[in-house]
């Protein structure tokens, strides 16, 4: 399978083979930043399933994770980043971005202590505090 995620303008896209190792939406400071919005949605592909990347890219260092984002220049969406902290190797993907092909539905909740009290997760999902 090849996903596809594409930036607002769809002047930028990152292309990944095969499946996540980890989807999850993240509740903590960062992510809500990141997103504007109560959670983030993030699909972590280790860098060898990385098939291709096109566009004009910007640079954001996160000193606090010590992350690199990359965002496209054009429309500012946020596409993806890597970590030297958490999960080196991989690259991690806004789960949103995928439109044309959807991902899986993501089963885990990081950072849930600091969830909205207003958000209720399905059945089943896993959860880290």
């Amino acid at each position: 399978m090849t996903y596809v995620a594409r930036c607002c303008c769809q002047a930028c896209e990152i292309a990944v083979e095969g499946e996540p190792v980890l989807n999850a939406i993240c509740h903590c400071d960062n992510c809500k930043r990141r997103t504007g919005s109560a959670f983030g949605w993030s699909a972590y592909f280790p860098d060898d399933q990385v098939a291709s990347r096109r566009g004009e890219l910007g640079r954001y260092e996160v000193t606090t994770t010590s992350a690199t984002r990359r965002f496209c220049k054009a429309c500012g969406t946020t596409l993806y980043w890597t970590s030297t902290s958490f999960m080196p190797g991989h690259t991690g993907i806004a789960g949103g971005c995928f439109t044309e092909i959807p991902l899986p539905d993501p089963a885990f909740s990081a950072t849930d202590a600091r969830r909205c009290a207003w958000i209720t997760l399905p059945d089943g999902w896993l959860a880290s505090p």
